[in-house]
This record gives C-alpha cells, sequence and structure tokens, in this order.
C-alpha cells in the first residue's frame, strides 16, 4: 500500500475481521513498528471489529497512514457501523461488563493496547471508533 493511501474494508464476517487485522499489520510493518505493537494494534482492531459483527452485523474499517505535526508517523484505524449504538458508553468502556455474552473486555481492551482511542456512539445511531497507533521513534 502507498505511504498516506487508505484502505476501506467492509466488515461482516469473521473473515473480514481478520483481513482488516492483516492489513493494519501489514501499514504496522512498513512504519518498522515493533513486532509488540503490530500485535497490539491487530488486537486492538479485532476487538473493534468483532463488536461491530456481533452488535452492528456490519460495518466497515478505514485503515490508513497518519502524520501528526511534529512529523511522527502511525496507523489510524476507523471502524463504523449503523447498528444499534452504545446505551452506556461509560458502563461499556468498564472491564467486565457485556451486553453480548463474552468476557467484557473488548472496548476497555482496546482502548489500553492502543495510543490514541476515541468512540462516537448513541443510541439507535451506530458507533465510531477511532484508533491511533504511533510508530516510536518515526
Amino acid at each position: 500500500m502507498a505511504p498516506d493511501a487508505a484502505e476501506l474494508i467492509a466488515i461482516e464476517s469473521d473473515s473480514d475481521v481478520v483481513t482488516a487485522r492483516q492489513r493494519a499489520r501489514a501499514l504496522a510493518v512498513e512504519l518498522d513498528m515493533p513486532s509488540t505493537d503490530q500485535t497490539l494494534l491487530a488486537t486492538a482492531i479485532s476487538e473493534i471489529a468483532r463488536n461491530i459483527t456481533t452488535y452492528a452485523k456490519r460495518g466497515e474499517v478505514l485503515i490508513d497512514l497518519v502524520r501528526d505535526a511534529n512529523g511522527r508517523r502511525g496507523v489510524r484505524v476507523v471502524a463504523r457501523d449503523q447498528g444499534p449504538g452504545i446505551v452506556d458508553l461509560d458502563r461499556a468502556l468498564t472491564d467486565g461488563y457485556t451486553t453480548g455474552g463474552g468476557l467484557g473486555l473488548g472496548l476497555p481492551g482496546a482502548r489500553r493496547l492502543v495510543d490514541e482511542f476515541d468512540i462516537q456512539t448513541a443510541p439507535g445511531k451506530g458507533t465510531t471508533v477511532t484508533l491511533v497507533k504511533w510508530a516510536r521513534g518515526v
């Protein structure tokens, strides 16, 4: 993928989650991120994209390279869906809280794995999660 190019991946199944994970990892490799950071990013994407398949059934993930004002480069992931939205965001960001029968570590775990995390949601309006993992020393 060319530098600063973006890729949009439709998320409707577990195989789409794997594809998003692989594409983000490939960008992290381009930025010479350490393998541990590549894994953290891939894991965060898996958690967020699986939430799409679990709660909204379908959505999309946009993955691209970004650069901040200081020249630092990173991988940004924007996951969007038009699902039911999150009624109680504070609870959803608390370890152990789940409405889907899982462990309740998805959103709070993803937040811990990346450098920047933002979530916009409203009941009936869907959810957009933005993650950024910055390359160290780049």
